[in-house]
């Protein structure tokens, strides 16, 4: 008897094993950013919140700490969807913050797709894998995704290409149909809101954070700040364009960026304060 019931808690062991192993094959863990060969994207709608002019100095800022010294990353811009009104021209601060290292979308989405998918197949074919944090619609992803696929046809871009959204606003603003394409052809991952704190993303919407200039150092940072916040004030609910009033209040929204802080593994950021605390010195 004593035999038996050894016999039986063997087999059940194994079975046990055998189900564990087989799941962790189906649903593997999923993959995080590896620096030294991945390529970060961040794709900014500008249309017609003027968020994404913070969300880039932002940006501006972390990449020019030592932290991230070694990134690969490319922005762009007009990367919008499907809803209306005016677009937020960002140019002249994103030629301040990035030099040529950012496509303009809103001109020729065509050329700037051809641009981009450029860049991103230097990366698949040196086994990089690309991120994109989608600082507004999916739309442009869409059409990028299907040219990488057209011209790497043995690429799996469900294992290579990762998509990280926080907004339910730009998921809705986004083409059903490349939406739907987006979510069925990449890693699709979907993060809490970066507009409020305390939800597991950072929050980086504060309308009452106006004392950045004592917190941002670097002179060439401190320029593209007030830069940025110049730019959204002169545009921020003009001619019809969204009110955002974290800005209209003085404060900061750059709540995109919660994304880029996903992808790169620094998502304990609490809120603006603390983002500063750590990359604005």
């Amino acid at each position: 008897m004593k035999s038996k019931t050894l016999l039986v808690l063997a087999i059940a062991v194994t079975l046990v094993s055998f189900t564990t192993d087989c799941s962790n094959t189906q649903n593997p863990r999923p993959k995080g950013f590896t620096i030294e060969k991945d390529l970060l994207l961040v794709q900014l709608d500008c249309k017609t919140d003027v968020d994404d002019l913070h969300t880039a100095a932002a940006l501006a800022t972390l990449v020019a700490g030592s932290d991230f010294s070694r990134l690969k990353y490319h922005a762009v811009a007009g990367t919008y969807g499907v809803q209306e009104g005016l677009y937020v021209p960002p140019n002249g601060l994103l030629q301040l913050s990035f030099g040529s290292n950012w496509t303009d979308a809103h001109n020729s989405s065509v050329a700037a797709v051809e641009k981009v998918k450029t860049i991103a197949k230097e990366t698949l074919n040196g086994q990089g894998d690309i991120w994109i944090a989608e600082a507004g619609q999916s739309d442009f992803t869409a059409e990028l995704v299907k040219v990488l696929q057209h011209d790497l046809p043995e690429l799996n871009t469900t294992d290579r290409i990762h998509v990280v959204q926080h907004s339910d606003w730009n998921e809705k603003s986004t083409s059903p149909g490349d939406l739907d394409f987006v979510k069925q052809n990449t890693d699709y991952r979907k993060i809490p809101d970066g507009n409020a704190v305390g939800n597991g993303s950072p929050g980086f919407r504060d309308p009452e954070y106006t004392n950045w200039q004592d917190d941002v150092k670097d002179p060439k940072l401190q320029e593209i700040w007030k830069y940025a916040i110049d730019l959204s004030n002169k545009y921020n609910g003009k001619e019809g364009r969204y009110n955002n009033k974290a800005v209209s209040s003085g404060g900061l929204d750059f709540s995109d960026l919660s994304e880029v802080c996903a992808i790169l593994g620094i998502a304990d950021i609490k809120d603006v304060g603390e983002f500063f605390d750590r990359y604005g010195n």
